[in-house]
């Protein structure tokens, strides 16, 4: 990843403290605080006893070229800086909220496409503009989750409990899939069943290294089990099978780098649960190399990563109840 030079100039200023310090709302430090502050963000840098703000800088520009998590996310390293920099036991000048440091952190951010804002841990963290993805420990799914991130779940649920299989694609799970960072999803089978060759859905995503990663979708509305009949609204697993073996053994075309290629890892969707009898079914029946590549989903876990990242309620939801999640 890589910030234009003045965006890092002015951050290494707010970490330097390099202001009026009657008036500044960042603290100063000095060579030596500045080689804590980077043990504090656990980083190894020491400062040479160079300019501080250039070296700063440089430092910066070093961390940014670490790996990335994702696309939309900083390095987990600059995400510690930013937390360091902005702990609300440094507030000066200020509420332990840091309004003013926060708005000018966020006035260089915002060049970069991200912004900075406290969760309820109070610790910073960065958001991606455009995307709304969170950078950090707040897109865990499995953490606790506010007031209105429940809410925002209750409402979810109360959608998919009336939405179609159709509706379940195309208002939660693509939208959901995209601000994860998968590319090229396609639908397919909507208007020509004849054309699944047993996937609703396939996407594709790009590693860290470039390499790319196809994966494929059976989505099935409510809840999957092994029972030997399917009531209405369930899928029985063995009704799955077929599906996921024909989706594992059918190329499919990506026009991007005009070839076919083969789906890596096939995605089992349920709107409801999936018992783990079936999942042991299902395990079963395949061999060890095609069960390396079946991934499930069921509606618990859809839920969690449609909350912790911020993806829109659907359509179907009336603006009424519509809550944006202040994360």
């Amino acid at each position: 990843m890589k910030f234009k030079r003045r965006t890092l100039d002015r951050i290494a200023d707010m970490i330097c403290g390099n202001f009026e310090e009657e008036s500044s709302v960042f603290v100063y430090r000095s060579s030596s605080y500045l080689t804590d502050f980077f043990q504090d963000s656990d980083t190894d840098y020491c400062h040479d006893g160079s300019t501080r703000k250039s070296w700063v800088a440089t430092t910066l520009e070093t961390i940014l070229k670490e790996p990335q998590s994702n696309a939309q996310s900083p390095p987990d390293t600059f995400l510690r800086v930013v937390e360091t920099l902005m702990d609300q036991g440094d507030a000066n000048n200020e509420g332990n909220l840091r309004p003013k440091a926060l708005a000018m952190l966020n006035t260089e951010l915002s060049r970069e496409g991200y912004e900075a804002f406290f969760g309820e841990d109070r610790k910073c963290y960065l958001r991606h503009i455009l995307s709304k993805t969170i950078s950090g420990p707040m897109a865990n799914p499995h953490r606790p989750f506010s007031k209105e991130e429940i809410l925002h779940k209750e409402q979810l649920v109360k959608y998919m409990n009336t939405a179609s299989e159709d509706d379940l694609i195309d208002e939660i799970l693509l939208p959901m899939f995209r601000q994860l960072g998968f590319q090229k999803i396609t639908v397919t089978g909507h208007k020509d069943k004849a054309l699944e060759y047993g996937k609703d859905i396939w996407m594709r995503f790009v590693l860290p290294t470039q390499h790319v990663l196809y994966f494929g979708i059976q989505v099935k509305k409510g809840k999957l089990d092994s029972a030997g009949v399917s009531r209405s609204g369930n899928s029985n697993i063995a009704e799955i099978l077929n599906q996921v073996t024909m989706m594992l053994g059918h190329e499919i075309f990506d026009p991007e780098v005009s070839r076919r290629v083969l789906v890596d890892h096939a995605f089992i969707i349920a709107g409801g649960d999936i018992t783990k009898a079936a999942k042991n079914w299902l395990a079963g029946k395949l061999d060890a190399s095609k069960r390396s590549q079946i991934l499930f989903m069921d509606r618990e876990e859809i839920l969690d990563l449609c909350v912790v990242n911020n993806i829109p309620l659907p359509k179907g939801i009336s603006s009424s109840s519509d809550v944006e999640i202040p994360f």
